[in-house]
């Protein structure tokens, strides 16, 4: 019977609880990251009749539309 070879000693110290060994994880491509960039793009798309409506009040108060919207979508209220 032929004996493996000795495995190679680690270069850094021994992995935490729950790491499953896989390569570590940049912050930019992480599906948290991933998911955040499609909810926001989501967000501040909205339809039609709502955009047309949110920029007539915003030219009413003086703000541009995306200020506005940055409004609404900050404070979850209406101006």
């Amino acid at each position: 019977m032929r004996r493996l070879p000795p495995l190679p000693e680690p270069a850094g110290p021994p992995p935490r609880i729950g790491h499953n060994g896989g390569p570590p994880l940049e912050p930019e491509e992480s599906f948290r990251h991933y998911v955040w960039k499609k909810k926001s793009k989501q967000a501040w798309r909205a339809p039609r009749e709502i955009a047309l409506r949110r920029l007539a009040r915003a030219e009413e108060l003086g703000m541009s539309y995306r200020a506005y919207t940055l409004e609404i979508l900050e404070r979850g209220r209406y101006l």
